[in-house]
């Protein structure tokens, strides 16, 4: 009977697998997320929003009642979304948007688009 060596991993090779898992990691942590708001009870919940440049943001009506999303500074604007509607909107560009239902103007939220890591915006 032949006995092997058990063979260890050149330092190379470690080096390679762990730098292949790093940037697998790092390249999926580097897409932007998508994030989602719930529309139930006449609020927007979270009320507020922080994301990353590129992050899709959709809204949930989860209430009983039609609602709108509406950003007062005109950037987007959904239909009425019935119970169960939903809305989406990709956010580019860093600042602070603001937003309301136009239907219960007392319904009030915002988004909080930070510079994607590593963007000169």
């Amino acid at each position: 009977m032949t006995r092997r060596k058990a063979c260890a991993a050149s330092p190379a090779a470690t080096f390679s697998a762990v730098l292949v898992a790093a940037l697998i990691f790092f390249s999926k942590a580097g897409f932007a997320s998508d994030a989602s708001v719930k529309i139930d009870n006449f609020t927007f919940d979270p009320p507020r929003l922080t994301v990353k440049a590129g992050t899709t943001v959709t809204w949930y009506n989860e209430d009983d009642i039609p609602h709108t999303v509406a950003a007062t500074g005109k950037q987007f604007r959904s239909k009425a979304l019935d119970t169960d509607g939903k809305f989406s909107f990709t956010f580019t560009t860093a600042g602070s948007y603001e937003y309301f239902c136009s239907l219960h103007p007392h319904m009030t939220g915002v988004i909080v688009v930070e510079a994607a890591t590593g963007s000169t915006q």
